[in-house]
């Protein structure tokens, strides 16, 4: 509906007109947050990150992934700590999201972000260069995240950063992905990797709500046992370099099934739905905006 229909409407039912300016401005502002607006933003945010220079990309990719590894550092304190109790999973992956906070509320590089946000404006114009571009930023980022992860997951191997306590709290969460099998890491992948897309998709409405967003989602990942390729990537670097796993386990049976679930969960799906509910609004608008032109 547009501001003209809207207007008529309310002018029939007198709604509009018992509004001060500024209360009405504040009601069209909330209105103009439709599906189409919220796909408007986070893709001309897309847009925005495929421009940026690859070193920019690396070093925001880098502090992702250093950043990221305080959610197992958060969840395994809590695991420490809890009482051995059915309720205490459900607790302790409350500390999940701390990583994820300080990464997506600081604007780093995350892989698992970038699936969905750099996806739709290649979606919207598809080109030879735009997916150039698009692998480009995956790639970089990618990197740059696991290199991340693996200098965490070196400083926690080392037992030098953290009490004894904690250490044993990090490896007993970290142990539950070397019980996965190749299967298990792919299809939990595809849901972890919905629910930071759906994070993703939610923060251009959130508002004053970004917080409760980003820590239910993302607590949501480790409370129904599901993965995240770079997140769980700090946990496979902790148990490779403990030698509690082989090369083989970490790369072949765990990370990559966990990054093509992630993959598809939050680009060939929820990037897809996203923009599909969209195409048909954009396509109207097209013609809309060039008989305003004439």
């Amino acid at each position: 509906m547009t501001k003209v229909d809207r207007k008529s409407l309310d002018d029939g039912h007198g709604g509009r007109g018992d509004l001060t300016a500024k209360e009405d401005e504040v009601v069209e502002e909330h209105l103009n947050l439709r599906p189409r607006a919220v796909y408007e933003v986070i893709r001309r945010e897309g847009v925005d990150e495929l421009r940026r220079p690859v070193l920019s990309l690396w070093w925001s990719g880098l502090a992702a992934g250093l950043s990221i590894g305080f959610s197992v550092i958060g969840e395994g304190a809590l695991h420490a700590h809890l009482p051995d109790t059915e309720w205490r999973g459900l607790v302790e992956s409350l500390g999940y999201s701390i990583g994820f906070m300080i990464v997506i509320l600081g604007r780093y590089q995350l892989f698992t972000e970038i699936t969905l946000t750099a996806v739709l404006p290649v979606l919207a114009e598809p080109s030879r260069r735009s997916w150039l571009a698009l692998l480009r930023i995956w790639g970089v980022v990618l990197a740059a995240n696991l290199v991340g992860t693996a200098f965490f997951g070196a400083a926690l191997a080392s037992g030098l950063f953290l009490p004894q306590t904690h250490q044993e709290g990090i490896l007993a969460i970290s142990r539950h992905l070397a019980d996965l099998t190749p299967g298990d890491a792919f299809w939990r992948g595809i849901l972890g990797g919905w629910l930071v897309a759906t994070v993703v998709w939610l923060l251009p409405s959130a508002e004053n709500s970004r917080f409760a967003v980003i820590l239910v989602l993302t607590s949501l990942i480790s409370a129904l046992e599901l993965s995240h390729v770079i997140s769980g990537s700090v946990e496979v670097f902790l148990l490779l370099m403990r030698g509690e796993i082989g090369f083989g386990t970490a790369f072949g049976v765990i990370l990559l099934p966990l990054l093509a679930g992630n993959v598809i969960g939050g680009s060939a799906l929820f990037a897809l739905l996203a923009y599909g509910q969209v195409k048909k609004e954009m396509e109207q608008e097209v013609p809309e905006a060039a008989g305003r032109a004439r």
